[in-house]
């Protein structure tokens, strides 16, 4: 007579780690990471309604209590994912597995987030408060592990790395030269924003991504037919990157579109 196997139950680590990690779910956010998704947007507004003088004025204590609110839930949630860790790397060891998770670039920006929890409860320089509420601002980075949309991004990104560094060389090498031209063309009309091919690299970078702020620009004929040329360049140039993470997107829905639709027949075959 055949003993029917029975199932183990879930361990409490494991219970946690589908509940926080969303990689590990496919029917979406848990109700936690809900909540942590409104602790990061609320935590940020209020670090920005803080650098306003009129609204923090006098209500200092509201601020700092719900900057330790913060504090204290993102710390216990960046311990609770470092406790779970080795259930999203399974073939490492759990002190290996740990260690990879802490240098990943989420987990590092994690880190920086709670320094300002270290500064709230004492007086601290004004840089030193400025560059904590810009910390504090980091924590938007955090929405990236609450959606798998961010992990399609970065996968993007990866896959039309060199398309994108080619792009970017030729920006490199036309900001140059067309910073050149100006220099030669402009730069004894016009020294103080010609003068140098580092001065006149400010008109280039204004030109070829077509912001034109409109405080530097050739007044010679020949300067304003080769300023108009760059900034028809600088159109396309700027289209470039837009059209290649396009088509990057597209890609990357369609593969991973008839992955799962391969999922979805071969379970069917089986059973």
């Amino acid at each position: 007579m055949a003993t029917k196997a029975v199932e183990k139950p879930e361990t409490l680590q494991r219970k946690v780690y589908l509940e926080l990690d969303a990689d590990a779910r496919a029917d979406g956010l848990s109700p936690v990471n809900v909540f942590l998704s409104f602790a990061i947007v609320a935590s940020v507004a209020t670090a920005i309604l803080e650098t306003e003088i009129s609204l923090s004025s006098g209500r200092e204590v509201y601020f700092r209590t719900a900057e330790i609110f913060f504090g204290v839930t993102f710390l216990i949630e960046y311990l609770t994912r470092l406790w779970i860790a080795p259930l999203r790397f399974p073939e490492l060891s759990p002190v290996m597995a740990r260690l990879k998770w802490a240098l990943s670039p989420l987990s590092l920006i994690d880190l920086l987030a709670l320094l300002p929890l270290l500064f709230v409860a004492q007086a601290a320089p004004t840089v030193v408060i400025r560059l904590v509420r810009l910390l504090r601002v980091l924590r938007l980075a955090k929405l990236g592990r609450m959606s798998k949309a961010f992990d399609l991004v970065m996968e993007t990104f990866a896959s039309r790395r060199y398309e994108l560094g080619v792009t970017g060389g030729i920006g490199i090498v036309l900001l140059i030269a067309t910073s050149t031209v100006l220099y030669l063309v402009e730069g004894h009309i016009q020294p103080e924003a010609f003068g140098s091919i580092p001065r006149a690299l400010w008109w280039g970078v204004i030109t070829l991504t077509t912001i034109g702020y409109g405080d530097v620009y050739p007044v010679t004929p020949l300067g304003k037919i080769f300023a108009g040329v760059t900034a028809v360049i600088g159109i396309g140039l700027v289209a470039a990157p837009t059209g290649i993470l396009a088509a990057g997107f597209a890609e990357e829905l369609r593969e991973k579109s008839a992955s799962k639709t391969k999922t979805k027949t071969e379970t069917k075959t089986g059973s």
